[in-house]
């Protein structure tokens, strides 16, 4: 009997391997959009060199202007994007497989790619995720035709809740400490 309860948890185990599948799933995913965005700025790089061409008019080159930063707008939100299927991969690696030795051990790495439990990777997620969404509401903002007064504060309104959530997600991380869990209490006190 004793066997097959070792034999049984052992499978239950092993079985949080299938993880593996999310974790080069996301990455690889992570990697395409890194891609697809950098190969965005390329392009844009081409079209915003012709700026500065004599022969264009105006309204030619206010035309290439708003183009040009709406789509600076898309390439940050891809970019944002990758970085949340990045930070993804990377903790359910380290919530479900092992740590990441390079992660914990060195000075210089970044502390927001350590995710020490569920609740480090939801809120690093939902702090991206919110980037996200404040980066779409510019790219809205920009392409918005303001047609009545009812629309300013539409506009308005979506500023302040987006305000609101930035405030209350600073708040909420302060309550926590923040990403100041790895400080001796005497660097705390200093800050």
């Amino acid at each position: 009997m004793k066997f097959i309860e070792l034999l049984f948890e052992g499978t239950l185990w092993n079985s949080r391997f299938v993880i593996l599948s999310a974790v080069i799933g996301s990455l690889l995913a992570g990697f395409t959009i890194f891609y697809m965005a950098t190969v965005d700025v390329v392009i844009l790089f081409q079209h915003a060199f012709h700026y500065a061409d004599g022969s264009m008019t105006e309204e030619a080159r206010k035309v290439l202007h708003d183009s040009t930063v709406s789509h600076i707008v898309e390439v940050v939100d891809g970019y944002l994007l990758a970085t949340v299927m990045l930070i993804f991969s990377l903790g359910l690696y380290e919530l479900f497989i092992s740590d990441i030795d390079q992660a914990h051990g060195s000075k210089a790495s970044s502390k927001i790619l350590v995710i020490n439990n569920l609740d480090d990777l939801k809120s690093r997620l939902a702090k991206v995720i919110l980037m996200i969404m404040i980066v779409t509401l510019f790219e809205e903002a920009i392409n918005m035709h303001i047609s009545q007064p009812i629309d300013l504060i539409y506009m308005g309104g979506s500023i302040a809740l987006i305000a609101l959530a930035l405030y209350w997600s600073h708040a909420a991380e302060g309550r926590h400490g923040g990403d100041d869990s790895d400080m001796t209490h005497d660097e705390k006190t200093e800050q």
